[in-house]
């Protein structure tokens, strides 16, 4: 099945390798071979793989890649650049919450939808929105100040 969609503002089309893979390997293998989404999990409770979906989050390790059909998926990739940081890339970069840097990539793709709905949420939001991201490094409060920090610089 030869499927297209826009990815990271880019319209693109991939021969899926079968009916049910997964969003997050035809992001990860070629054609693509992109480095954000990451494998966690593996059962989407993780949120490593975290991608937007037509501007939503969603879990790509269980997401199926044919539900993108015609859809704008966005990855970490297609946020910022390295010379044109988002806005959520650049305060991570600031408050040093990327430690290990494995759950950055959901935790910041998780804060992007969050901030899509909410343009100041309140510390208690933010922190709820991320709850199901798992960290291990131990980074979670700078990570709730950077995504503070990006709102505030968001909103004006």
């Amino acid at each position: 099945m030869t499927l297209r969609f826009t990815l990271n503002g880019r319209a693109v089309e991939a021969e899926l390798a079968a009916p049910d893979q997964p969003l997050l390997y035809l992001l990860r293998e070629e054609p693509f071979a992109l480095n954000g989404p990451r494998f966690g999990c593996g059962l989407a409770q993780c949120g490593a793989c975290t991608v937007l979906v037509d501007g939503r989050a969603v879990r790509s390790c269980s997401y199926p890649a044919e539900a993108v059909e015609g859809q704008p998926v966005t990855t970490l990739e297609g946020l910022g650049t390295k010379e044109s940081p988002h806005p959520l890339q650049a305060a991570f970069n600031a408050e040093g919450a990327g430690q290990c840097g494995y759950c950055t990539n959901g935790m910041i793709m998780q804060s992007a939808d969050l901030l899509s709905q909410n343009k100041r949420p309140s510390e208690d939001e933010i922190k709820e929105a991320l709850a199901r991201n798992l960290c291990r490094c131990g980074g979670h409060n700078r990570m709730v100040a950077a995504v503070a920090r990006a709102a505030a610089t968001m909103a004006g």
